[in-house]
């Protein structure tokens, strides 16, 4: 909720929390109340204002807002802004939005100028979530600038970031048996057991890097307690209720994990890194995981992707929990099932997602063959199928 304005010595500027706020009408009727960081700033705002400027919006360079921003920001919704998510606008703000928008007045930045961002980053090499994910705090501020009448109008609005990440429409790629097979052969032997548990489980790799051994059960029923995750190396509870969940292990894949342990302690990582601390997945998806897919013939070298007209390189961590549960389908598991397994929210995601492995969603038509006996007479009442079929 915004701080309550109280007035100063000048009409029309007021005080709120630290900030000068400059309250008017614009050419529409609608009533505007950009901030500003002092009094002179707000002051020369509303001479602008009052000569008929249009462009009388907040004049704070964009490095200053930002920052005061993401000090204050708590989200915009009933569940708040995460630790998490918080730290990752700050990288985003530092590593990305600052140095490019630097000291531009964030009332004097438009849409071509988020565009330009974008495409910066996208020569950069950076994929279309990554970019995303950079945008994603500059969409919050401005939209929290919008609703505090800091600027007119979002320059984010309407702004497309492509790629085929990106696309909705794009069904999420699963790893036939044979790619499997040749990629996990392709992995370095001490990196095989945990990409093929990665198959099994489905886990998210977040998950995968955060299990220890005290959430892993042996015995008659063999499974993994999914309670916690680890993303750069920060723990917290996995990102839903339903996320937390109980995945059963087959009895290979147990025996496998059961030679893994050895005398190592329940509080251990069941797949540390060499000096026994959290895996950084970048590192891993590097150094291990696309040699492997471009000796496999899943990927392309990185310097060959701008000279083909083939789709971009798909294999990745996810490719594996959509491997996951392709083979579940294909073992005759139903949507609830699937759900369960993955930790998704709903089932209703569940189907949306992975509808294109359930044979297009349709099937075919043959059950309804066998709805009567063969052979029978077609023009019997309705009743005494029923009976027959029950």
């Amino acid at each position: 909720m915004a701080a309550t304005m109280e007035r100063t010595n000048y009409p029309g500027i007021f005080t709120r929390g630290s900030r000068y706020v400059v309250a008017y009408r614009d050419e529409r009727g609608k009533q505007r109340k950009p901030s500003f960081r002092t009094l002179e700033e707000a002051r020369r705002a509303k001479g602008r204002i009052d000569s008929g400027d249009p462009e009388g919006t907040d004049l704070t360079p964009f490095e200053q807002y930002a920052t005061d921003w993401l000090d204050s920001y708590a989200g915009r919704t009933s569940r708040g802004l995460s630790p998490r998510t918080k730290r990752a606008y700050r990288r985003s703000l530092e590593n990305r939005l600052i140095p490019f928008f630097g000291r531009q007045a964030i009332g004097k930045i438009r849409p071509r100028d988020v565009r330009r961002l974008i495409v910066k980053l996208e020569v950069e090499g950076l994929s279309a979530s990554t970019i995303r994910n950079d945008v994603a705090p500059l969409r919050a501020m401005y939209a929290m600038a919008l609703e505090d009448g800091d600027v007119s109008r979002s320059p984010t609005a309407g702004v497309r970031i492509n790629g085929r990440d990106d696309d909705s429409d794009e069904a999420p790629r699963a790893l036939t048996r044979v790619e499997l097979a040749a990629l996990l052969a392709e992995l370095p032997d001490e990196w095989r057991l945990f990409f093929a548990f990665l198959t099994h489980t489905g886990l998210r790799i977040s998950e995968a890097i955060g299990l220890e051994w005290s959430a892993v059960e042996f015995g008659d029923q063999p499974r993994v307690h999914v309670r916690r995750q680890c993303i750069r190396g920060e723990w917290s509870t996995p990102k839903s209720a339903k996320s937390k969940r109980r995945v059963p292990l087959s009895p290979d894949m147990a025996r496998s994990l059961w030679r893994l342990r050895g005398i190592r302690g329940d509080g251990e990582l069941v797949f540390p890194s060499q000096t026994n601390t959290p895996l950084r997945d970048g590192d891993v998806a590097r150094r291990v995981l696309k040699p492997a897919a471009i000796r496999a013939g899943l990927l392309r070298p990185r310097e060959s992707w701008f000279k083909s007209d083939k789709p971009e390189p798909w294999v990745g961590f996810h490719t594996f929990r959509h491997t996951c549960a392709s083979l579940l389908f294909a073992a005759g598991r139903n949507v609830k099932q699937v759900q369960e397994w993955l930790g998704h929210a709903d089932p209703g995601f569940t189907l949306r997602t992975y509808v294109h492995l359930m044979d297009d969603g349709r099937g075919n038509a043959e059950f309804f063959d066998h709805l009567e006996p063969r052979g029978s007479d077609q023009s019997r009442p309705a009743e005494d199928v029923r009976t027959e079929v029950a």
